[in-house]
C-alpha cells in the first residue's frame, strides 16, 4: 500500500521542469513573436473646438432721409427734397410724386402712397376723385386741403414695420409740422403707427397728434382703395367727420 502523500503543485511543476531539462529542452519557442513589455496605450486626444472667426456686426442701416438736422425747414424745399433725396427711394418702377397744397390748410389728408397711375400730380386717379368729392361735400375748397403721402412713390405691398424702423415716421411728422394744417386725416391703418399711434390700442376713429406744442385734431380712416370698394366704410367716414367737426370744419 502506497502511503506517500500526494505531491504539491510546486513539486509537480519542479518535476515537469526537471523532466524537460533532462530531455535537453530548456527553452520555449513560438512561431509568433510575443512582446513581453506592456505597450503604452496612446492617450485619447481631447477634441479641440474649431476656431471660428469673430462675427462681424451687420452695418447699421442709415435712417431714411439722413440726419434730421439736414432736413429742409420750409415746405417748398421739402417738396423738392421729397423728390430727390436718395434714401427715400424704394424699389419700384413708379415715379416719385410730390405732395400738393398750401401751408396752413384747413385739412391735411395723408394717404399711404401715390396711386399707381400718378405722375406729376398726387392722387390724380379714382382715389383722388373720391377724396376730392369728400372734401367738396365737407364744404372745403380745393385750396383748403393739403394732400400728402407717406411714401413718395407707389410700391406693391409696403412693409410698414420695416419702413417705420428706418425712420419714415419721423419724416412724416416733420412733413406735417412744415405743412401746419388745422386738422389731420390719416387714410390707412398701416400708416397710423407712423404718426405715433400704438397698434395695440386698436384703430382710433378720432384722436390727436402732438405738433409744435399743440394737439392737432386727428381723424383715422381706411385707405382710399378700401373706401372705394366699400360704400359702408365711406358712410362711416362721413358720420365720423360730422361728429369730429360738428358739421363745420372751416
Amino acid at each position: 500500500m502506497n502511503n506517500r502523500p500526494a505531491p504539491t503543485l510546486a513539486d509537480s511543476i519542479a518535476a515537469t521542469q526537471a523532466w524537460w531539462r533532462d530531455a535537453g529542452v530548456d527553452l520555449v519557442f513560438q512561431d509568433e513573436p510575443v512582446s513581453w513589455l506592456a505597450e503604452e496605450t496612446p492617450a485619447t486626444p481631447v477634441p479641440v473646438a474649431p476656431v471660428r472667426p469673430p462675427v462681424e456686426p451687420e452695418p447699421a442701416i442709415p435712417p431714411m432721409g439722413g440726419e434730421p438736422a439736414t432736413w429742409p425747414t420750409d415746405l417748398g424745399a421739402f417738396k423738392q427734397w421729397w423728390l430727390e433725396e436718395p434714401s427715400l427711394g424704394q424699389t419700384s418702377a413708379h415715379p416719385r410724386v410730390p405732395p400738393r397744397g398750401e401751408h396752413g390748410a384747413s385739412v391735411m389728408m395723408v394717404v399711404p402712397m401715390p396711386e399707381a397711375g400718378d405722375g406729376e400730380s398726387l392722387l390724380a386717379g379714382p382715389q383722388g376723385n373720391l377724396l376730392a368729392s369728400f372734401a367738396k361735400a365737407a364744404g372745403l375748397a380745393p385750396e383748403q386741403v393739403y394732400f400728402a403721402s407717406a411714401l413718395p412713390q407707389h410700391i406693391e405691398m409696403p412693409d410698414w414695420e420695416r419702413l417705420s424702423s428706418q425712420g419714415l415716421g419721423a419724416i412724416i411728422r416733420h412733413h406735417i409740422e412744415l405743412a401746419n394744417p388745422t386738422r389731420l386725416i390719416v387714410f390707412g391703418t398701416g400708416i397710423l403707427p407712423l404718426v405715433g399711434h400704438d397698434p395695440a390700442q386698436g384703430t382710433p376713429a378720432i384722436g390727436e397728434f402732438a405738433i409744435q406744442g399743440r394737439n392737432l385734431p386727428l381723424l383715422a380712416s381706411y385707405a382710399p382703395g378700401r373706401l372705394l370698394d366699400h360704400p359702408m366704410l365711406r358712410a362711416s367716414l362721413w358720420r365720423r367727420w360730422l361728429e369730429w367737426t360738428d358739421g363745420d370744419a372751416r
